[in-house]
């Protein structure tokens, strides 16, 4: 049993079918959905960390907040036409739930605006969608740009007006346009009836800890995939959403064990760097207890499923404790491929990590719910839920339909509405009705062979060992496209160290039958993805290769014989451009954050003007660098600096 408000229901599942059956009687409609949404009102919401204190929000409170903030939005905007588009661009927080509300309750039409782009490509869709306001912090558009803090007080009457009738999601801006694709209430209803789909049939989705289920916040609301699998589902779970105040990797791993969180739902990317520290520190214990653990592995796989998940909880305990610990129960993963063993070894040492798929404009269509090894660790996406189907074209590309599709695209400055099959751009193939995922289309690059070379499947094999992501891109340098190999230099200075790198890349493409296909191999400043980014942005990667913007790694710029002095000069300079301030004003011992006042945001960007500086970049192990002092002796000490 749990801790929570179920409506007077005595399981989960009569719970949400009794809330989805209101909500179809109601009238789908956002103000239907606000009711069902915080109708248990002293479940709590929002958990967040302040100091040694937990401090919650209930369903009631964000309720009575979203309201006012309403009557306050309707105040500073009093001449707004009804459904008029109101932009959102806040990261993760209560107040960006509240305020994604308040836009609604006040009559208008969410944009939910992704942080990740840059502002040329925000103000364009500012102006395609007609976008008349912005609710932002610390930032001014072009329109009227409004703070959370304007929109909070009491004392006004909710707006007796009708709720806005759709919301719009911006695309990831991995392709050359951005974009928008309109929901209506209605698709959500369908959403939602897919996500209780998955609870009957998924008994370890629904599992508590404690009594409480609480998801980390960990996708952007405003992205496709945070909006729907985590916001929308679980919110009309009435389930726990825990702020995550940063994406620093022992942020992630104390919040997690301090708020007992039960669900982790990420991108590929995360689960790949979790599992490479958790298969260094196995590593680092010695030959006989890496041995040990793979034999462990092997057993699981062999087992039965309801068998090996009795096995996992005794056998791996330890590896699990020094991860998050016991509380996490279910794990998605989406956005972008992942590679099956990152899947076996979360699978085999206890937590359930399923593999999901959906777009901007499908919503979220499927995920892999079976307990067989096979399917659960093969990277399969399961079939279509209940709402969608799916269809494979003859050159393999996914067709997806239902009643999920967003309601309008706009692409270009054209609104389309989908007819028919939507075209993925995804390629597939299906096995026993679970599908698994080639890669995309646009990716295919023509070899001089004629053969297509597709970079999803083919750059684990070229990945070199010890190496980050490898991209294989179609570079134009020629006149034509030529297949290139970019591999990230990360760490390496000495001449010696990079022709290593190269030839064991060359290696791998001679053992995987591409010496006549790959055109060269280019050692590149590492790592290949932005602070920003969720997957590699092959096209970007393309461009900065082939304008000279990615510039090949020359081991004379790699620091060699620069004196002491000079690189910490060179360092503190990173430092002021980081922080907008002067290099006298920094001290080689200050600390970046207590003693400077830097950020997070101002970090990552430190980190950036490092690595374009010296053309070295900094792995995950490195967090702990605060001061110019550090950061001279690390490189001296392990990239032969200085």
């Amino acid at each position: 049993m749990t801790d929570y408000q179920i409506g007077g229901a005595k399981t989960i599942n009569s719970f949400v079918a009794e809330k989805l059956q209101a909500f179809r009687d109601q009238g789908l409609r956002f103000e239907t959905l606000f009711a069902l949404m915080f109708r248990e009102r002293d479940n709590v919401l929002y958990e967040r960390s302040v100091g040694w204190k937990i401090e919650s929000t209930t369903y009631a409170e964000a309720k009575e907040h979203a309201e006012q903030r309403a009557a306050r939005l309707r105040s500073k905007l009093p001449g707004l036409e009804q459904d008029s588009v109101v932009g959102l661009y806040l990261d993760n927080s209560l107040a960006w739930i509240e305020c994604f509300w308040a836009i609604l309750i006040a009559g208008f039409r969410p944009l939910l605006m992704n942080l990740r782009l840059d502002r040329r490509l925000l103000e364009q869709t500012l102006a395609d969608t007609g976008c008349c306001a912005v609710i932002a912090e610390g930032t001014a558009f072009s329109c009227p740009t409004l703070s959370p803090a304007e929109l909070e007080g009491e004392g006004l009457p909710v707006p007796g007006v009708p709720f806005g009738t759709e919301l719009m999601v911006m695309s990831s801006g991995t392709s050359e346009h951005v974009k928008v694709c309109a929901y209506s209430a209605e698709e959500f209803y369908y959403q939602i009836c897919d996500s209780y789909a998955i609870v009957r049939e998924c008994r370890r989705i629904k599992r508590h800890y404690d009594g409480k289920l609480k998801l980390l916040a960990f996708l952007p609301f405003y992205h496709v995939f945070g909006l729907i699998a985590m916001y929308i589902w679980f919110g009309f779970f009435s389930r726990t959403f825990v702020h995550l105040p940063d994406l620093a990797p022992e942020t992630i791993v104390n919040t997690i064990r301090r708020h007992k969180v039960t669900h982790i739902f990420a991108v590929p990317l995360f689960w790949e760097k979790v599992y490479e520290q958790a298969l260094r520190g196995i590593r680092d214990r010695g030959g006989e207890t890496l041995a040990r653990f793979e034999r462990g592995v092997k057993l699981w796989e062999k087992l039965p499923a309801p068998v090996a998940e009795a096995f996992s909880k005794r056998a791996f305990r330890e590896v699990r404790e020094k991860l998050f610990g016991e509380s996490v129960q279910f794990m998605i993963t989406g956005g972008s491929m992942i590679d099956p063993k990152i899947l076996r070894f979360f699978n085999a040492i206890g937590y359930r990590l399923a593999n999901g798929y959906g777009m901007t404009e499908i919503g979220i269509t499927s995920v892999e719910l079976s307990a067989s090894h096979r399917w659960l660790c093969g990277g399969f996406v399961g079939g279509p839920m209940r709402c969608a189907e799916y269809r494979l074209a003859e050159d393999g590309e996914l067709l997806v339909r239902g009643q999920v599709i967003a309601r309008r695209v706009l692409t270009e400055g054209l609104w389309t509405e989908p007819d028919g099959w939507f075209h993925t751009r995804d390629l597939a193939v299906c096995e026993n009705g679970h599908y698994r995922l080639l890669g995309r289309k646009d990716d295919l690059i023509v070899g001089p062979g004629g053969e297509n070379l597709n970079p999803n499947l083919l750059e684990p094999l070229l990945q070199p060992v010890g190496c980050g992501p490898v991209c294989l891109i179609g570079s134009k340098r020629s006149g034509k496209t030529a297949p290139v190999l970019l591999v990230p230099a990360d760490g390496l200075a000495s001449t010696r160290e990079l022709e290593a790198l190269k030839q064991d890349a060359a290696a791998r493409i001679e053992a995987a039958g591409l010496r006549g296909e790959i055109a060269k191999v280019a050692l590149v400043p590492g790592p290949l993805m932005l602070p920003e980014e969720f997957k590699l942005n092959r096209l970007r990667l393309a461009r900065a290769y082939d304008s000279g913007e990615l510039r090949e790694t020359d081991p004379a710029l790699r620091g060699e014989g620069v004196s002491k002095d000079a690189l910490l000069q060179r360092i503190t300079a990173c430092f002021a451009k980081a922080l907008c301030a002067e290099a006298g004003e920094i001290g080689a011992d200050q600390d970046f954050f207590l003693d400077l006042g830097g950020t997070s945001l101002d970090y990552f960007a430190l980190r950036a003007e490092l690595q374009d500086e010296l053309g070295v970049s900094f792995p995950m192990e490195s967090a702990e660098l605060h001061t110019v002092r550090q950061f001279a002796d690390y490189l001296r000490n392990h990239r032969e600096i200085g």
